[in-house]
């Protein structure tokens, strides 16, 4: 089976991918108070999100992380794209860090105690925007290093 990536882009896929996954799978049982309070905090980041009721949006953001994740783990998608889905993802949830009150200490972009789970959205933006820069060995002009010797 051929995989579109290199082997150095595995350990953050699947460990992105894995996390991502599962969250996705655990927000599809979530209940109403859950719901509210997802889509309440998301509300205060993004306004527009009030037209959606809490509950569709609940499944919506599920539906997306569980695409998300998949798309990581998977071995036939090239690394670039696994990558322009995770950075898309993780931008919005970057958003919402900097954009809801509580998250920051004042001025400063250092988590509080309640924005600590959310700092984590800044990693995988990082490993997001390192896969958009992953090589591809059919660019031209660029040899791999078995072509090189």
């Amino acid at each position: 089976m051929r995989t579109f990536y290199e082997p150095r882009d595995a350990p953050p896929r699947l460990a992105t991918g894995a996390f991502i996954l599962n969250s996705g799978l655990g927000k599809l049982k979530a209940d109403a108070e859950t719901a509210q309070g997802l889509h309440g905090m998301a509300c205060v980041a993004y306004p527009f999100l009030k037209k959606i009721e809490p509950e569709r949006f609940t499944r919506l953001l599920a539906w997306s992380e569980i695409a998300v994740g998949a798309t990581l783990l998977a071995p036939c998608v090239p690394t670039r794209l696994a990558g322009l889905a995770l950075t898309g993802f993780s931008s919005g949830l970057v958003g919402l860090y900097l954009r809801v009150p509580g998250m920051r200490e004042p001025g400063s972009l250092r988590p509080t105690q309640n924005g600590i789970p959310l700092a984590k959205d800044f990693w995988m933006l990082g490993i997001g925007l390192g896969f958009l820069g992953a090589g591809s060995c059919c660019r031209r002009g660029v040899r791999t290093p078995k072509e090189r010797s």
